[in-house]
């Protein structure tokens, strides 16, 4: 009976025991079974910050490709502006210049008509020509209608004791500007070029209406200026016309006043009474 009773204690211990180590594994379970929970969980999370950062970088992939293109757009309009002022700062320097010569002109027109002194005249073109115009080596000539022929008035440049040919109209370059009346231009010669007379580089017919009383030959421009622009052969035709005017005018004068002066002294020895004798 006692040997029962020790049996049956010594298996309550043993069903004890095991309960017992039951009951730590089912902890150990309900243990693991939160951190695979918490796993799962912390999984879920990562995947959703993972979708949404994905997202955010989609976003500023696109928003970043907008800037670009906005950028690209700025640059090529700042471009198109900095030509636009780049062609009106040239644009307001040639009408400044235009301007001045325009100005410069008036005052010298004035000038033309000031006097009446064929000498004077002659010495306010050749300062135009070279003032405004910027020529170096230059001359003018005018037409005698006697012999139709273009001879040399002034000249500015040229080699000392330079013969200067007489042009009849229609001859070369000089004589078919004074046939034609219509202007000659060419670009500035090359550095080597040695002044030629019949060949000159521009050559400005000086006309009253449609009637060529001479031509302004240039053969060389002043070393600052390289070539004729657009100002210059506006300047070409408003100084022909005034120069033309101006000298014939003067030189009519001056016929006129020679005669007068001969006729007043022939008047004056008719008048003179006879010596006596």
């Amino acid at each position: 009976m006692a040997e029962d009773h020790n049996d049956l204690f010594k298996k309550s211990q043993e069903f004890l025991q095991m309960l017992s180590q039951q009951k730590d594994f089912i902890h150990e379970l309900l243990r693991e079974n939160e951190r695979l929970r918490y796993q799962v969980a912390s999984l879920q999370n990562s995947s959703g910050d993972q979708t949404h950062l994905a997202m955010e970088l989609e976003h500023l992939r696109r928003r970043l490709e907008q800037l670009e293109r906005e950028k690209k757009e700025l640059r090529e309009a700042y471009q198109r502006v900095e030509e636009e002022n780049k062609d009106f700062a040239q644009r307001y320097v040639e009408i400044e210049d235009q301007n001045n010569n325009l100005a410069n002109l008036y005052v010298a027109s004035y000038q033309l008509h000031s006097t009446l002194d064929f000498q004077e005249v002659v010495h306010i073109v050749m300062e135009i020509i070279i003032n405004l115009i910027g020529a170096e080596v230059f001359s003018i000539m005018l037409l005698d209608e006697k012999t139709n022929e273009l001879g040399v008035i002034a000249h500015e440049g040229y080699e000392e004791g330079m013969a200067f040919p007489a042009i009849r109209i229609a001859e070369g370059v000089i004589g078919e500007v004074a046939k034609t009346g219509e202007p000659y231009y060419i670009n500035q010669a090359s550095e080597d070029y040695r002044v030629d007379f019949l060949h000159p580089i521009a050559c400005i017919p000086l006309k009253i209406k449609e009637n060529v009383i001479g031509v302004i030959n240039i053969h060389k421009l002043l070393v600052q200026k390289d070539a004729f622009t657009a100002v210059d052969y506006e300047l070409f035709s408003l100084l022909a016309a005034h120069a033309a005017t101006a000298i014939f005018s003067s030189k009519l004068y001056s016929q006129s006043e020679r005669k007068l002066t001969t006729i007043q002294g022939f008047l004056d020895l008719l008048t003179a009474p006879a010596s006596k004798g």
